[in-house]
């Protein structure tokens, strides 16, 4: 409560009044903006050595600074905590995606509330705060419109939201929140539809919002995009405009990227291009498909990127249009390496992946056109993800140079000056360095208490006196690194700068498996392991990687990853111990975390409808177009369409729905490790049955709608949302424990982890 300094007395004529000043960060107080891209590796901006068009991101960094030693962690919630913070993503609760809850201090699935964001100690200072883009930084059985919202953006210190929660979204039909409401995107596909470029709208219109009624009042904005996670989709003049530019293949155009970057500098002289990574082939060694298949989904993520630059373009010039540009510190950078999720020969559909469903280039190119559009769902090789992190070794998730080595640019004309512009940095710097490198610019303490709550100390290092000296010290001389196992630390001494990195593979033993050493400062793409020459140096650091590990919270070590893809059974959470889901129109759509996890398992589905003659439309559906299941009402039958990747199983009712109060039941059931049965019911008598031919484990990363099919249309029998016309009064989906013959929810989870390690194993 604000104190009231004022006087009060019987009548105002010995009364004093007192008006409270809320905070101001003082006149001439910079603005804040920063931008985050997904899974983009150090070499794929056009600044740092790809043949991408990147104009407007290479414009800052000619006008600004350009950070070459800059290190994230491999993980997009851990990095995002880190950099919102400004302390360990472990101490801070995200060892990991924010999909995952362990019971332990590392992974609570959002960020601890004894360490407030960037966004709360500004916005206590009096700055207005915005983010547009995806937050993944709360747990997903806590992203659905029943809440809570605490972890919500707007519970951690920003004034306005727009985008989506989760960690992915289908870029022309995302799942989207506006504050703390679940919304439809303003427009289609067929209308000119892309979030990058919606995001970058409402942005603009927020800081407009902002600045037109306060101009004096400074504004933070993060503006993480979806984009360059998969799905790479970008629109179709884009795509256009790469087709056939990397026909070359990825070990001749992995090459040319190199040499740019020795003649840009980004590396040193002496910089060693590292050998193929096991598992990508040389190009030539490739059949005719597999190389029309790489070629097409590399121009589809090149597309992707140009597209948003062009995005963040827009919002440069929309701050230097409101005069803004100039007084504003923006950061740019990315949150790890480019990804490895596309396998040893890229996926037209990610999600098969995650159902051990290996869909061979011969197959693939039979859809090639569709990659990158709105009926695709595509990631890369890892032959170009390995290009995109040139020069280094392995990806995303690994602690290795190309998983936690980025790119980052900074620019700040008025803070800065000229005679910076267009210069390097080749110190090490870390993300969670940022904010305290901010707090410092801008004259602020971080809080010991915020909210009540007692705060954890900032463990990031300011490097403001590197952004005015190209030859100081880096501030951040010691760092550790850990995902899943995968352990690394840099350290410099004596002037060397060393790194102890082991590459962790599920289920081996920890203390035993064996650690690299590098010297970063003459080898710094991993290449001559010292190890056995520097035994002692490395038995130094992985001693002091374990002190760092207790440190920072970073134990117990915990490998496990897709296991943790698992709901959390409680009667106060979205999934009752019953298993029992009750739903009743009108309702928003349902995040997948808190939606009824219908992969791998038998349903049985209720809806409680009345209805008259030509009532139609859909009563409950999940997923998207690529994958998915529907229940619908069409020309007076029950339908059900299940589809397993664009393989559509359809069943429907022998006999119509009847007018009146029914009852519509569907079961759906497993009967062999790939396959399983769907049943249709009215009134208790099934009338209806198909075989499934590939029953889903996991069926999509979009959750359900109630009463209508948001999104993109699961089936191809109507158009979205496909709106039920009668009454629905409710919809009851039940979940077994164990499902028949045995296949429980473990064995499938189980088949899904082993196929998926399989895979990584073969790197």
């Amino acid at each position: 409560m604000t104190e009231f300094n004022g006087r009060i007395g019987r009548t105002l004529s010995d009364s004093e009044p007192h008006f409270f000043e809320p905070p101001h960060p003082g006149e001439g107080a910079p603005n804040v903006v920063i931008v985050l891209l997904d899974d983009t590796g150090f070499a794929q901006l056009g600044c740092y050595g790809s043949d991408i068009d990147t104009r407007n991101v290479d414009a800052l960094a000619a006008g600004g600074l350009q950070f070459t030693n800059f290190h994230v962690t491999p993980l997009c919630s851990p990095t995002r905590a880190a950099l919102l913070t400004g302390r360990s993503q472990h101490a801070v609760g995200l060892r990991g995606v924010s999909n995952w809850r362990t019971g332990f201090p590392h992974q609570l699935g959002h960020v601890s509330n004894s360490a407030a964001t960037i966004a709360e100690v500004l916005h206590a200072e009096g700055y207005a705060t915005f983010c547009t883009g995806k937050w993944h930084l709360a747990s997903t059985q806590e992203i659905s419109a029943a809440g809570p919202f605490d972890q919500w953006p707007l519970g951690r210190g920003f004034d306005r939201f727009y985008g989506f929660l989760d960690g992915e979204t289908d870029q022309f039909h995302p799942e989207l929140v506006l504050d703390n409401t679940v919304v439809d995107p303003p427009k289609s596909p067929e209308d000119g539809y892309h979030l990058s470029e919606d995001l970058v709208t409402r942005l603009l219109q927020m800081i407009n919002d902002s600045k037109g009624v306060r101009p004096d009042r400074p504004f933070f904005a993060y503006l993480p995009f979806g984009a360059t996670h998969a799905p790479h989709q970008a629109p179709r003049e884009y795509l256009e405009k790469y087709r056939g530019r990397y026909d070359e293949g990825w070990d001749v155009v992995r090459q040319r990227w190199y040499e740019r970057q020795l003649e840009s500098g980004v590396i040193p002289d002496h910089a060693v291009l590292a050998p193929r990574n096991p598992g990508v082939e040389a190009w030539d060694d490739l059949s005719g498909n597999q190389q029309r298949l790489a070629c097409r989904l590399q121009e589809a993520f090149a597309a992707f990127l140009d597209h948003t630059d062009d995005q963040i373009g827009r919002l440069v010039e929309g701050l230097r249009a409101m005069g803004e540009l100039d007084n504003t510190i923006l950061v740019l950078l990315a949150d790890n390496g480019a990804s490895q999720e596309g396998g040893p020969t890229g996926v037209m559909h990610e999600m098969k992946y995650f159902n051990g469903i290996v869909e061979s280039p011969d197959e693939a190119v039979q859809r090639i056109d569709e990659i990158g559009g709105p009926h695709s769902h595509t990631n890369y090789p890892w032959g170009w993800a390995q290009c995109g992190n040139s020069p280094f070794r392995w990806y995303k998730q690994n602690t290795h140079e190309g998983g936690v080595h980025v790119p980052m640019v900074m620019h700040w004309p008025d803070g800065l000056g000229t005679g910076q512009a267009g210069t390097k940095r080749s110190q090490f710097v870390n993300v969670s360095d940022i904010a305290p490198t901010v707090y410092e610019l801008l004259g602020i303490t971080a809080p010991e208490s915020y909210r009540g709550i007692e705060q954890m100390p900032i463990t990031g290092h300011s490097f403001k006196s590197v952004l005015y000296d190209s030859e100081a010290p880096a501030t951040n001389t010691l760092q550790y690194f850990e995902n899943s196992g995968s352990r690394a630390l840099i350290a410099e001494r004596d002037g060397r700068w060393w790194k102890a990195v082991t590459k962790h593979n599920p289920g081996d033993d920890f203390d035993s498996e064996p650690w690299e050493l590098y010297d970063l400062a003459v080898d710094p793409s991993e290449c001559t392991n010292l190890a056995n020459v520097e035994p002692l140096k490395l038995a130094e650091l992985v001693d002091l990687w374990w002190e760092e590990a207790e440190r920072h919270g970073v134990l117990p070590l915990d490998d496990r990853t897709l296991e943790l893809f698992t709901v959390h059974l409680s009667d106060h959470s979205p999934h009752r111990l019953d298993r029992r889901y009750a739903y009743r129109p009108p309702m928003s759509p349902i995040a997948a975390g808190s939606s009824p996890g219908l992969g791998g398992r038998a349903a049985d589905i209720t809806a409680h409808i009345s209805t008259a003659p030509g009532d139609e439309g859909v009563l409950w559906a999940t997923g998207t177009e690529n994958s998915g299941v529907s229940i619908f009402v069409q020309n007076g039958r029950l339908v059900v369409d299940y589809n397993s990747f664009d393989d559509h199983t359809i069943v429907e009712s022998s006999v119509e729905v009847p007018s009146g109060d029914c009852t519509l039941g569907v079961h759906m059931e497993r009967d062999s490790r790939t396959t399983g049965w769907v049943e249709v019911s009215i009134d208790g008598k099934a009338c209806g049955r198909a075989s499934i031919r590939s029953y889903m484990r996991m069926v999509s990363s979009v959750g359900s709608s109630i009463g209508y099919d948001h999104g993109s249309a699961v089936s191809g029998r109507y158009r979205a949302p496909f709106a039920f016309t009668g009454t629905l009064h409710e919809v009851v989906i039940q979940l077994p424990q164990r499902r028949a013959q045995g296949f429980d929810a473990t064995s499938a989870t189980d088949e899904v982890v082993a196929r998926a390690r399989s895979q990584m194993s073969r790197q």
